[in-house]
């Protein structure tokens, strides 16, 4: 955990140092006016008491000061180490090959995770990594502080009463190492149910909310919804089951402290007296001190049943996020490692969720060193809320408007293009809603003719098509004269289905399991 987060340890003990000083004020803020209160019950002269009236001034402005600057320091470098976490999952997912978490489960491997869904993901770079970056704010800080101000405590009131010293030790005992313990216990079952279930309802509603429109028409979107319901309920309910246990696990701080104070109480008095009822007596400053230092001390301890808590959450967070790093690498032979293959004009064909889009993202060095002189053709690419001249010079800066005009004519968008009030010039306000999805796709694909790459890797080019104009459109991209892409550049098109007639020198099948083949047709039909 402490790699994953990158902590800094000057940093961490400059937070503890400051958590000490905070209460370390209280602790001797309690002593100190247990102290004056005895002492000015006796009628002393005031100049007496002044050095410990500023004290207490003193002890009372620090401990806001130093717990404000304790809280500075700690989210500070929780939120440090949170931004570094993310950094390294992110670049983890980046990395990672879907086909080979694929071919684990098809294969019978064991794996110690399993594929991730968009809601899977969100709560490994969402609540996860929270749980991690507290971790430093409510454990590793609290646990040091509470660890120092307990013997600070004990050894204090072991100068008064060794006896309540011991009673205070126990009581310590209890609150800040068997409460955690069983709130632990008690949180570490419920914990795996509730993320668990949090986890599948995020990813059914996800699935919900974004194909709402296709679950319906399937008759499938009332069944989603309730599967999602059934999730959150049970997370619910574990949530409230969890709740119940660690309230019977924090019940023993209360507990600990009532029997300290009771037992220093009960030493008090039986030691109390000029001469007293032990030998050596005890003033009546040492039987105030005695009876509320303890009081305080248990400010430091009482935070640890839900340290205990969160550190349960965290390791469970850090398994998931390990998960992601040992299943991220796939084997030298994996089927995305695979070069691409030699052609002028290469198809990739398959069914929706085989790979296809993973295996151009691999050729296109997107998740290593993005390639030189490759473009790629996403199918979700932004369309920006600026005129249709500047979203085409994403690709190419320095793109003029005849130039732009002749790409949009290139696929078919000069009707559409001479109906608008300012032509190559009209803003698209609203970015890709402004357009419907056919003209969205044909703009895109101009972005990528006109891109200055030698290499084109386009992602499902005819989406959103009639069946004739796609069609029309694939043999055109994959016909070198065709005129559409210049003949010395390499056109690799992914489609669910070729054309019945092509002149594509490599095609290339993709099933769920990975490319399961090559072919390189020496006629141009198939």
């Amino acid at each position: 955990m402490w790699r994953l987060l990158e902590l800094s340890p000057g940093r961490v003990v400059i937070a503890i140092a400051w958590g000490v000083a905070a209460l370390g004020s209280g602790l001797g803020l309690a002593a100190l006016a247990a102290w004056l209160i005895a002492r000015a019950w006796q009628m002393p002269p005031v100049l007496d008491l002044s050095v410990a009236v500023v004290a207490v001034r003193a002890l009372g402005i620090s401990r806001g000061l130093c717990r404000y600057l304790e809280r500075l320091a700690t989210h500070d470098v929780a939120l440090r180490a949170m931004t570094t976490a993310r950094t390294s999952v992110y670049r983890t997912l980046a990395q990672s090959d879907v086909w080979w978490w694929r071919d684990r489960r098809r294969s019978g491997e064991q794996s110690t995770g399993r594929e991730l869904r968009r809601g899977d993901v969100l709560v490994r770079i969402g609540a996860d990594i929270d749980d991690l970056g507290a971790v430093v704010v409510r454990v590793l800080v609290p646990v040091a502080v509470a660890v120092v101000l307990s013997f600070a405590a004990v050894g204090l009131i072991a100068f008064i009463s060794p006896l309540a010293a011991v009673i205070l030790a126990v009581a310590l005992g209890v609150s800040g190492i068997l409460a955690p313990w069983l709130s632990a216990v008690a949180a570490q079952e419920a914990e795996r149910a509730v993320r668990a279930d949090r986890a599948e309802f995020t990813a059914e509603a996800l699935t919900v909310l974004d194909h709402a429109a296709e679950l319906r028409v399937a008759g499938r979107l009332d069944a989603a919804i309730s599967v999602a319901d059934k999730a959150s309920h049970r997370a619910v309910v574990s949530e409230d089951s969890a709740a119940s246990r660690s309230a019977w696990a924090a019940a023993a701080t209360p507990l600990s402290i009532g029997i300290s104070a009771f037992g220093a109480l009960l030493v008090g008095i039986a030691a109390y007296g000029p001469t007293g009822g032990l030998p050596g007596g005890m003033t009546p400053m040492a039987l105030t001190i005695l009876v509320l230092v303890p009081l305080s001390a248990f400010e430091a301890v009482a935070a640890l049943p839900a340290a205990a808590t969160t550190l349960t959450t965290s390791r469970a967070a850090l398994h998931r996020l390990r998960d992601i790093s040992t299943n991220s690498s796939p084997p030298v032979n994996s089927p995305a490692t695979i070069a691409m293959p030699a052609g002028r004009r290469i198809a990739v064909v398959g069914p929706s969720g085989a790979g296809k889009t993973t295996l151009l993202m691999r050729w296109a060095g997107l998740f290593d060193t993005p390639r030189e002189g490759v473009t790629f053709f996403a199918e979700d690419a932004h369309l920006f809320g600026t005129s249709i001249l500047e979203n085409l010079r994403v690709a190419r800066g320095d793109l003029t408007p005849e130039e732009a005009e002749n790409a949009l004519d290139t696929v078919g968008l000069t009707p559409w293009l001479t109906s608008l009030p300012n032509g190559i010039h009209t803003p698209l306000t609203a970015g890709a809603a402004a357009v419907s999805g056919g003209q969205r796709r044909r703009l895109l694909l101009a972005r990528a003719l006109i891109s200055p790459a030698q290499t084109l890797l386009l992602d499902e080019p005819t989406e959103h098509l009639s069946a004739t104009e796609g069609d029309q459109l694939l043999r055109n991209l994959l016909d070198p004269n065709s005129g559409l892409v210049a003949p010395n550049r390499t056109v690799v098109v992914v489609t669910h289905q070729l054309p019945t007639t092509h002149h594509a020198d490599t095609i290339i099948t993709v099933d769920p399991t990975g490319i399961s083949n090559i072919d390189s047709p020496r006629s141009s039909t198939t």
